[in-house]
């Protein structure tokens, strides 16, 4: 029914175009009315008239051949030229009127004669059928020779001819003869129609073996001894009428001559002239196509050393910067280490020398006069106080003063004569030593070159060493000066109190947290402990307010204000108990990164870099600064140094208040006193530190300032110092063992392990901190104070009441639970809250130029990744260009569906990598204030790399091994824009699922949709949905560029496929712009998704 009702439609529109046909030529017959003789001297003018004839009745069908076949058509005059300019050779027309002697103008088939014989063969609806409808000419009673196929006839030498009519059939029945050359005569009708351009209409042969007339298979009428083979029979499309199309290997100057392809050329189907082969290709004579197999190695070759040499260059570039910042690095380090041993070494000298004077004056005392003292010498002793008791190496003043005149002191000299007049000073750290180009007091924001920024970072380094172990043995005033220095650098403060602080899950009535009330002091290190189950991350969790799906009651306070915490979320640092590092980046690289983005923007380069080196520093990660982190499938730096690299990702960005969960989990005793020590360090700037730690040792525990013990339920057992804890517990009567930490001991009591002792047990702990404090008691806990106050040990057992519920009310309250979660997580997502931090940190420009760095580098480190996905498209591009030819039939259609399918399959699972596997990061970053459009824009802005490169590496293959007639800048394009599309598609997939599940839809979606889009279109709502489908966009965007090729002879082939596909050659723009349109449009879904369904 599809056929049928396509015929019917290609009946309506196609007969402007072979009435055009037609009445373009009959001027040639007018001419040719009579038999012409040889060399007529007058048929240079009669072909200018006849050609100027065709022009004026071509502009006469022009608008109705626009509107009805401009699906088809998207010039009339130039494929009217392609399809009857016969103004190079009128062979076959005189041909013809020798033949017929001169009576071609009654021979030729009227408008409505041709209207009726294409009406009857589009309603076949099969296009082997032989036999049109029965017409005025031939029909059951009436059946003149020429109705036979290859013949026509003459009308009446009475009967005017009107070759424009096209309602009337003209009677035709006398004269019959065979079809002429150049010429078609289809069987039913007893006229012929000029055959066009690309096609090869000779007379018929009988083949006498099987009685057929060769090339076009039909046979001679039984009965008629007379009736011989005429010419061609139909022109339709290449599959019902192939014998009339110039067969492949020749090419056909003119529809009554063929000729067979020469060396070094190709001719395919339906070729008016010979086409030359490329350089490089390989042409036999009659030659269907060119082997341009050699062009398809030679793209492969240039394509992968273009990518080896920006790969070898980049990876080149990045190294040499590196080496030399690590030179740079080492460099000022030695400077900045030899000078501060300098300064020690003289201080220790000048210590020496005034000890020995006094010495030397306890032992001359008794000398009464100053000349005999002042004569004293000692062998290799300068006088005391003098510039001579210099060390031997150094140079002194003397000297320096005996120097030439033009000879100016050394650095060095300079620092040495300094530390003379004030020792305890910090010249010995002044820029000035070993850079004669830095003033004195030069500032951070006038450093600019590497040496001169790591100097200063290294000497900052080495004086913040000598201040602490200045500090370890502090007189009274030392104390006041420490006091007061000004240098000591002290950050917003962030004290925050939380009263009555408790968390219920939404539609479960259970509690994960009570009653919790405390106070983080800054500058002091709190721990978190308790058993499992007591709600330890989620305390963390809701004094960051990172909580969902809870209902929170109490109140919290920043600053005793009742201020969001959101409102300081960039000077708050927050250290999952996972460790969420990039893998393939070094420590460096990782640490950097979040001071750049985190620190504020107006912050010296040379600042930025002190504070990342003394984060390595305080680590101990000077080792491994330059070590990948690595992955699960690439091992990198140790568990441990990994851990710590987590912590200095908040570390670098120098919070006021940091919040780590277990970071000392995997870590040694002497690993976990190293990170201790570096937070302690912190908390001397006043930072607000507390953390969840497991089972600490000793040491360890006596390095926290306070500890927050909770029992399982979230309650609290203890909050204060942590001096005092051993002495609150003592009150209860409960003692710590010999060789047994205090919170060890504690938490198993908690735990139910170890019993408390009488009088208490672990149940009334929380209570009994509760009274302690004067804190009100839950309604529910009242029975504990009973317990408490009673002298007996018994335990009164509380009312248990149970209600049953129905299995409904529990789906309900379920499908409630998950719906508030969801709407606390969006709520959560989009919560925009007064910024009160008081830092700027760089915009989303800046950071995505960051971004944009760190992708590359990663990308750069995955370029085996790549390498392989460039290797599946190029087998992808083989397999398909030889196996999946383009044909002439459909354009290609088969060829470049499989295409469609394999580069969206192929490209949706590489683009999954881009967003699937650093949901994590994303997560921890964008929770610290990171901007997410510089996130996704870099992302994506690399991931065009791939959207270029891609098309190229399938077409090197496929183009070049299926050869179609369309060229590689159309098929490039098509192909751009659909990894273009795809690649939006998969970022959606990515974000939203899992990394399996987005999988499986990227490889079901593409074959789902190009099959809706292949459908047949007998429903408006299956039509509708095919519409919208981007394979079908593609799909015609392929065929379009590919039909464009075929003219002449391919028309009705063309006209007909395209009809029957929907297509229309003027929406090869909009297919272009509607994968673009759909590429952005899933970019901006994706973003979307990335903001409101993070984790948080």
């Amino acid at each position: 029914m599809r056929t049928a009702r396509a015929y019917a439609d290609w009946l309506r529109y196609s007969q402007p175009l072979l009435i055009l046909c037609l009445l373009g030529i009959s001027p040639c017959i007018w001419c040719a009315g009579g038999a012409p003789p040889e060399n007529d001297p007058l048929s240079p003018v009669v072909t200018s008239l006849i050609y100027s004839q065709i022009s004026n009745l071509t502009s006469v069908f022009e608008k109705d051949i626009s509107t009805h076949l401009g699906f088809c058509i998207k010039d009339v005059d130039a494929d009217w030229d392609r399809a009857f300019n016969f103004s190079k050779n009128l062979d076959f027309v005189s041909n013809c009127a020798k033949q017929i002697k001169g009576d071609v103008m009654r021979r030729l088939c009227t408008a409505a004669e041709i209207k009726f014989y294409f009406n009857s063969f589009f309603e076949r609806q099969s296009s082997n059928a032989l036999f049109l409808r029965p017409n005025k000419n031939c029909n059951l009673t009436s059946w003149a020779p020429g109705c036979e196929p290859g013949w026509q006839s003459s009308i009446p030498l009475d009967i005017k001819v009107d070759l424009r009519n096209q309602k009337d059939i003209p009677e035709r029945t006398v004269d019959s003869q065979p079809c002429c050359e150049g010429f078609f005569c289809p069987q039913g009708i007893t006229c012929m129609i000029p055959c066009p351009l690309g096609s090869y209409c000779p007379r018929a042969k009988l083949n006498q073996t099987t009685g057929i007339c060769d090339p076009y298979n039909y046979q001679l009428p039984p009965g008629k001894a007379n009736h011989t083979c005429g010419g061609a029979d139909t022109w339709a499309d290449v599959t019902s009428s192939s014998e009339i199309f110039c067969s492949p290997g020749s090419y056909c100057p003119t529809t009554i001559k063929k000729i067979s392809c020469s060396r070094g050329h190709y001719c395919r189907r339906g070729s008016t002239a010979e086409a030359s082969c490329f350089s490089l290709a390989s042409c036999n004579p009659n030659s269907e196509n060119q082997n341009i197999h050699a062009y398809g190695a030679l793209v492969v070759a240039i394509l992968c050393t273009a990518l080896l040499i920006i790969y070898n260059c980049s990876d080149r570039v990045i190294s040499t910067r590196y080496k030399r910042l690590a030179k740079s690095r080492e460099a000022a380090a030695r400077s900045v280490r030899e000078t501060a041993q300098a300064r020690e070494r003289w201080k220790s000298a000048k210590g020496a020398a005034k000890g020995f004077q006094q010495q030397l004056s306890r032992t001359f005392s008794r000398k009464t006069t100053n000349k005999q003292t002042g004569q004293l010498k000692i062998p290799g002793l300068a006088k005391p106080g003098t510039d001579a008791a210099l060390p031997p190496m150094m140079p002194d003043k003397s000297s320096s003063s005996s120097a030439p005149k033009g000879k100016k002191e050394s650095n060095l000299t300079k620092m040495l004569h300094s530390l003379e007049d004030d020792p305890e000073s910090d010249e010995g750290f002044n820029l000035e030593i070993g850079d004669k180009n830095i003033k004195k007091q030069m500032k951070a924001k006038e450093l600019h070159t590497r040496s001169q920024i790591f100097r200063y970072a290294y000497n900052q380094l080495e004086k913040e060493k000598a201040q602490q172990q200045k500090n370890k043995n502090l007189t009274f005033s030392g104390v006041i000066a420490m006091a007061t220095d000004d240098e000591i650098r002290t950050r917003p403060p962030i004290e925050v109190d939380f009263k009555d602080l408790t968390l219920t899950l939404k539609g479960k009535n259970k509690h994960l947290m009570r009653s919790v009330t405390g106070k983080l002091m800054p500058g002091r290190v709190s721990a978190v402990m308790g058993p499992s189950g007591a709600g330890k991350t989620t305390f963390l969790s809701a004094l960051t307010g990172k909580f969902s799906g809870c209902t929170m009651t109490g109140s919290i306070l920043i600053n005793g204000k009742p201020e969001s915490i959101h409102s300081y979320k960039k000077i708050i640092g927050f250290v999952p108990q996972d460790d969420v590092v990039h893998g393939n980046l070094t420590v460096e690289e990782n640490l950097r990164f979040s001071a750049r983005c985190r620190l504020a923007a107006d912050l010296p380069k040379a600042d930025k870099v002190l504070v990342v080196e003394r984060v390595i520093e305080a680590l101990g990660l000077q080792g491994v600064r330059d070590s990948l982190v690595g992955t699960v499938e690439k091992r990198g730096i140790s568990g441990g140094q990994r851990k710590r690299v987590n912590v200095g990702l908040e570390m670098v960005m120098e919070p006021s208040l940091l919040i780590l969960d277990e970071p000392t989990s995997g870590l040694d005793s002497s690993s976990s006193i190293l990170l201790l020590r570096a937070l302690r360090r912190e908390a001397l700037e006043g930072v607000n530190i507390c953390m969840v730690i497991h089972q600490p040792s000793y040491a360890l525990f006596k390095m926290f300032d306070d500890l927050i013990l909770l029992a399982k339920g979230g309650l609290t057992v203890y909050h204060g110092s942590i001096k005092k804890v051993e002495e609150y517990f003592s009150g209860l009567g409960i003692n710590v063992p010999e060789r047994v930490t205090p919170p060890d001991h504690y938490i198993d009591i908690l735990e139910g392990i170890v019993k408390p002792g009488t009088g208490v047990t672990a149940e009334q702990l929380p209570v009994r901190w509760m009274l302690h404090n004067g804190y009100p008691v839950p309604q529910d806990m009242l029975h504990l104070c009973d317990q408490i106050g009673s002298s007996s040990m018994d335990k009164s057992p509380s009312p248990n009441v149970t209600t049953e519920k129905s299995f409904a009310k529990d789906l309900w309250q379920d499908m409630k639970f998950k719906a508030g979660l969801h709407k606390d997580l969006i709520q959560h997502n989009f919560l925009k809250s007064h910024d009160l931090s008081s830092r700027v940190t760089p915009g989303m420009v800046r950071q995505y130029r960051y971004f944009l760095g760190r992708v590359c580098k990663q990308r750069l480190r995955e370029a085996n990744v790549q390498a392989a996905d460039y290797l599946i498209l190029l087998i992808a591009g083989a397999a398909l260009g030889t196996l999946a030819k383009v044909s002439d039939e459909t354009f290609g259609a088969l060829g470049y569906t499989y295409t469609v399918i394999a580069i969206s399959l192929l490209c949706k699972i590489a683009a999954l990598r881009s967003f699937s596997l650093d949901k994590i990061h994303y997560w921890r970053e964008s929770a610290s204030g990171i901007s997410s459009s510089a996130y996704f824009l870099s992302k994506d802005t690399i991931d065009h790399f791939n959207t270029i490169v891609k098309p190229l590496v399938y077409l090197s293959m496929f183009y070049f091994f299926n050869n179609p007639r369309s060229s590689f800048l159309d098929n490039y394009l098509v192909l751009l824009c659909l990894v273009y599309c795809v690649t939006g598609m998969a970022y959606v997939f990515a974000i939203l699922l899992e990394q399996s599940p987005a999988q499986l839809w990227c490889v079901l979606l593409p074959v789902v949709l190009t099959l809706i889009a292949n459908q047949d279109k007998d429903s408006q709502i299956a039509k509708l949905v095919g519409d919208y489908c981007y394979p079908k966009w593609a799909l015609e965007g392929f065929v379009i560029a590919n039909a464009e090729r075929y003219s002449g002879v391919w028309l009705i082939t063309r006209c007909g496929s395209l009809m029957q596909s929907g297509y229309d050659l003027h929406h090869w723009n909009r297919c272009l712009i509607l994968l673009i349109v759909t590429g952005v449009g899933s970019r901006i879904l994706a973003f979307l998704c990335m903001l409101t369904f993070q984790k948080k």
